[in-house]
């Protein structure tokens, strides 16, 4: 499964359905880890769009003219 393009909100709703199938508890055991196996890389994904985002967070504060300014939060 590619993961490459797939939007943020995409591969969180298809990890919700696959949560969904692995609790219904009705897979066999093969189907089970496929659907696990895909769990797990769209999990790494999600994850790892987060902390691009995360990277990107900026703070607006205001300056004493009264204007808004942007401070990029860095990462350490």
């Amino acid at each position: 499964m590619s993961t490459g393009n797939k939007k943020f909100e995409e591969a969180i709703s298809e990890l919700e359905a696959i949560v969904d199938k692995l609790e219904n508890g009705e897979l066999s055991l093969d189907e089970s880890i496929e659907y696990f196996q895909k769990g797990i890389e769209l999990s790494k994904y999600c994850s790892k769009k987060l902390d691009e985002v995360e990277k990107k967070i900026s703070i607006l504060t205001e300056n004493e003219q009264g204007k808004l300014e942007e401070e990029v939060i860095e990462n350490e």
